[in-house]
């Protein structure tokens, strides 16, 4: 398959302009190695209190990173801990 049918296909199944496939396949073509298929998110619903609310969005935005980053990140780093500490 050529760039020009890949870039169809893309538009096609993804209801996206060629001119986005076509960046999308340009794009992908300079990756090293391929990535990663990320597991889907699942929305979740927690209450916080405004302070610790507060403190995670600074984190974020001093970090560029999502609200969703930094409390996955944060769960994931003390699961961690949790089991290696029994």
């Amino acid at each position: 398959m050529d760039m020009a049918e890949a870039a169809a296909m893309l538009a096609r199944e993804h209801a996206i302009s060629l001119r986005h496939a076509y960046r999308y396949l340009e794009e992908a073509s300079q990756l090293k190695q391929p990535l990663p298929i990320a597991e889907p998110s699942v929305p979740v619903t927690f209450k916080i209190s405004g302070d610790v609310i507060r403190a995670l969005r600074a984190y974020a935005a001093a970090n560029k990173l999502t609200l969703s980053e930094v409390v996955a990140r944060a769960i994931m780093d003390y699961v961690s801990r949790a089991r290696r500490h029994g």
